[in-house]
């Protein structure tokens, strides 16, 4: 029963997100404040009527029947302000999408027959179940990974296509179905046979456009010259002497379709242009509502955003309608006129509707030629050439993607020609994060900030390596083998920093890799640390134990991380005697004495040329009854030898022992005591070569003294 109750709670919280979603109308209304309703109101009223001629003339450009396109628009109006998240864009028939379902329409359908329509709504069903489902499970994220070029490319693309598409009933020529890079060409060589009236009524229709955009921008010049263009054809009878009419429009409520909804051979025949579709239509839908939010303040939900536009291309198709999206134009019109809420694209839905059940009639003398007109003057404002001059000067692979969609769009299949943009910036993604910027830094002049700078010179102990991107599974090579290489190159630098602020996520991939990293400078005696580890890496470091094996200590503060490894990491020796540079805050007060005539550096000296005394053996030999202990003399500064030293041992500095200015018994056995053994090396060495034979080192220096718990002297 325990189990039972447990599993009831569980499902209800599952469950919890799917309801919110659903129940945003709820919400909506339950918040809408009735100040709103008035620009509201107005937004609405002047959306309507730029969406009424956009409804007629975007389902022309599909092949599809004027009432499909005003079915689609009342639709997508209503039920897109419903569901969605944003609180100016706007839903419906639009440009792009049109000619993506007569692409992938005609390749599956005979066009221009009742089955092509009734195969749009089909795909205006698959189109919204796939974008419900991707808000339901939480994936709007995945809008995010397909490239602002794919959109540009696609648009310009469609724009030049649609405005080709449109020359024929413009000049009310009748072609032979060809290609369409071929039908500027046909058009060229039936010019003589151009219906004059038609030709007139169509030019004229965009004249009219262009000059009442400049005299007034805000004019609905698209439904002024459809019904100038009407009214011609009426009193003139021009129907009668040859120029097409669009016939009356349905003067009824959308009604339900009868779609072969199960008719698998269908659905599979739709699926690559319904998938085509659903992607171009939520990027574009996405675009719209963040340029939107952008300028609004708005915080949006793409999961809700995608449920809105998949319930509405859902409910279109159902009612007699074809796929849908977001309108970059109307959503414009309504955000200019001081649209506060989705309810001012609710409004803009129910008085086309009402426009469709009192005007419905009127539109018999409609003129195919204007709606052409009116095509090919909007498709002109597709063509974005500033926009393609950014990306053309852009660096990286945007422009490629860009041509490749564009040309695909115009001379192949245009849902293959998007998939392949998609494809081409997901792969693009996938190499820049397979292959993220890692390079060595060093401080600037005040020590305040790090950077790339090759002119500079780094410390020879020290290597601090910055990582520019996630630790991945895709990525971790790339970043290893860089590593590897720099340890390489810098065979003296035994210790390594990881500036990780730039690493958002890490998988068990990148885990792994920093314990590859770790093993392979312990195992050359050195090791590895860390700062600035996201906290969210952290957390996945620990619980892949990475912390308990590299050792909480070795996570470092951004402020004291130099200062830490300079005091009790690196070997004084190293920056005194052999280092000439001073690359940190920390060495600028350092004496340096690294010119010394006749004495090698550290890995200039064999490795064979000095005996070695191991820590437990000397203490033995310090402490043996007799009294014939060796004579244990210190190398380090003396500021290193007050901190903690060997009892018995006699601070003479290295500096001191490489001028000769020492004197040592002859008649004892001399062991030399440093940090490490590099600076006890040289020193020995060095009294070699004046004669002292009768010199040795403790192994590991007084590290390796401390870790044999051997007593030493400490100044307190």
């Amino acid at each position: 029963m325990i189990a039972s109750a447990e599993n009831k709670i569980n499902f209800r919280k599952a469950l919890q997100p799917t309801i919110h979603y659903l129940r945003r109308p709820v919400r909506l209304f339950r918040e809408y404040d009735r100040a709103n309703f008035r620009p509201d109101l107005i937004a609405g009223l002047t959306v309507a009527v730029i969406l009424l001629p956009q409804a007629i003339a975007f389902s022309i450009v599909a092949d599809l029947p004027p009432q499909m396109g005003l079915y689609s628009a009342v639709i997508g109006a209503i039920f897109g302000a419903l569901w969605g998240s944003s609180n100016q864009m706007h839903t419906g028939p639009a440009n792009a999408i049109s000619l993506m379902v007569f692409s992938g329409l005609s390749g599956a359908v005979p066009a221009g027959t009742a089955e092509f329509a009734i195969a749009a709504g089909v795909m205006a069903v698959m189109v919204g179940i796939f974008q419900t489902v991707l808000g339901l499970i939480r994936l709007g994220v995945l809008v995010n990974f397909v490239s602002h070029s794919v959109i540009v490319g696609f648009t310009v693309g469609a724009g030049i296509l649609i405005a080709i598409k449109q020359l024929e009933p413009l000049l009310g020529l009748s072609l032979p179905d060809s290609k369409t890079y071929v039908t500027p060409f046909s058009v060229a060589q039936n010019i003589a046979q151009t219906h004059m009236p038609s030709a007139q009524i169509g030019i004229g229709t965009m004249i009219v456009i262009v000059v009442l955009r400049r005299i007034n921008p805000k004019l609905p010049v698209a439904l002024l010259s459809m019904i100038a263009a009407s009214l011609v054809v009426f009193f003139l009878r021009l129907d009668q002497a040859g120029v097409a009419v669009i016939g009356q429009l349905p003067s009824g409520f959308p009604p339900l379709a009868d779609l072969p909804l199960f008719d698998l051979e269908l659905i599979s025949r739709l699926s690559a242009g319904a998938l085509a579709v659903a992607s171009i239509g939520l990027v574009e839908s996405m675009a719209i509502a963040r340029s939107m939010a952008a300028q609004t303040g708005q915080r949006l939900d793409s999961n809700q955003e995608f449920i809105g536009q998949g319930i509405s291309n859902t409910l279109s198709g159902l009612f007699s309608g074809y796929p849908i999206a977001g309108s970059f134009s109307r959503s414009a019109v309504n955000f200019n006129n001081n649209a506060q809420t989705p309810v001012a694209a609710l409004i803009s839905g129910i008085f086309v509707l009402i426009a469709m059940l009192v005007l419905g009639p009127l539109a018999a003398y409609l003129p195919v030629t204007a709606l052409s007109g009116v095509l090919i003057v909007t498709a002109y404002g597709m063509i974005d050439v500033p926009e393609m001059k950014r990306i053309w000067q852009s660096k990286g692979g945007d422009a490629i993607i860009m041509v490749i969609t564009l040309t695909g769009t115009l001379f192949l299949a245009i849902e293959f020609a998007v998939l392949t943009g998609i494809l081409l910036s997901l792969t693009l993604y996938i190499l820049r994060t397979s292959t993220p910027k890692v390079h060595a830094v060093v401080p600037d002049e005040k020590f305040r900030h790090f950077f790339h700078r090759p002119d500079r010179d780094e410390c020879p102990q020290l290597g601090v390596i910055e990582i520019l991107g996630d630790l991945y599974f895709g990525a971790v090579q790339h970043v290893e083998e860089f590593i590897l290489d720099y340890a390489a190159k810098h065979p003296e630098q035994r210790y390594l920093l990881l500036r990780l602020h730039n690493v958002n996520h890490c998988d068990f991939s990148g885990i792994h890799f920093l314990e590859s990293i770790v093993k392979a400078y312990r195992e050359k005696g050195g090791d590895v640390y860390l700062v600035r580890m996201n906290p969210r890496v952290r957390e996945i470091a620990q619980s892949a134990h990475f912390e308990e094996f590299i050792g909480a200590d070795h996570f470092l503060d951004e402020d004291e991380m130099i200062g830490h490894i300079f005091h009790h990491v690196l070997d004084p020796a190293v920056c005194i005697y052999e280092c000439p540079f001073r690359v940190f805050k920390e060495c600028q007060n350092l004496p340096k004495q690294i010119d010394v005539i006749g004495i090698p550096q550290f890995k200039d000296i064999p490795v064979d040329s000095v005996m070695t005394i191991h820590s437990q053996k000397l203490w033995e030999l310090i402490h043996q009854p007799n009294g014939a202990s060796p004579f244990v003399v210190d190398v380090r500064e003396p500021r290193e030898f007050r901190r903690a030293h060997i009892v018995e041992a006699q601070s003479i500095p290295l500096s001191q022992i490489l001028a000769e200015d020492v004197k040592l018994p002859n008649d004892r056995q001399i062991v030399l005591v440093c940090r490490t053994g590099r600076r006890s090396r040289r020193a020995a060495y060095a009294l070699q070569g004046i004669g002292c034979m009768n010199v040795s080192i403790l192994e590991g220096g007084m590290l390796a003294w401390e870790a044999s718990r051997l007593l030493a002297a400490i100044d307190s």
